[in-house]
């Protein structure tokens, strides 16, 4: 195998994407939450994985219904605050006048 190699022209800073005139901070907050949902439900799906969480097994009826309850779960933690993300997030993408 080859080495791995990184050049410096990939340790370049990102280039902000700029945010249109249109988003309201409202618009920001509720995006920002819901990335924060999906954060939390693969966070909660990866700790479920393996033998199943609290006994469920492997069988696809419940895996589906687990599934559900880590989303349903994920979204409402981040309605309630969850780890602050989205409140970090939704931080950095409104624009300071």
């Amino acid at each position: 195998m080859s080495d791995l190699r990184i050049s410096s022209a990939t340790l370049e800073p990102p280039v902000p994407i700029p945010v249109s005139g249109g988003d309201s901070p409202a618009k920001i907050r509720d995006a920002a939450q819901q990335f924060e949902g999906l954060l939390l439900g693969q966070i909660l799906e990866s700790a479920r994985q393996g033998e199943g969480w609290l006994g469920t097994g492997t069988d696809s009826s419940s895996d589906c219904a687990m599934s559900f309850a880590d989303q349903q779960f994920a979204a409402m933690m981040a309605r309630q605050g969850g780890f602050g993300l989205a409140a970090l997030i939704a931080q950095g993408l409104e624009r300071k006048e």
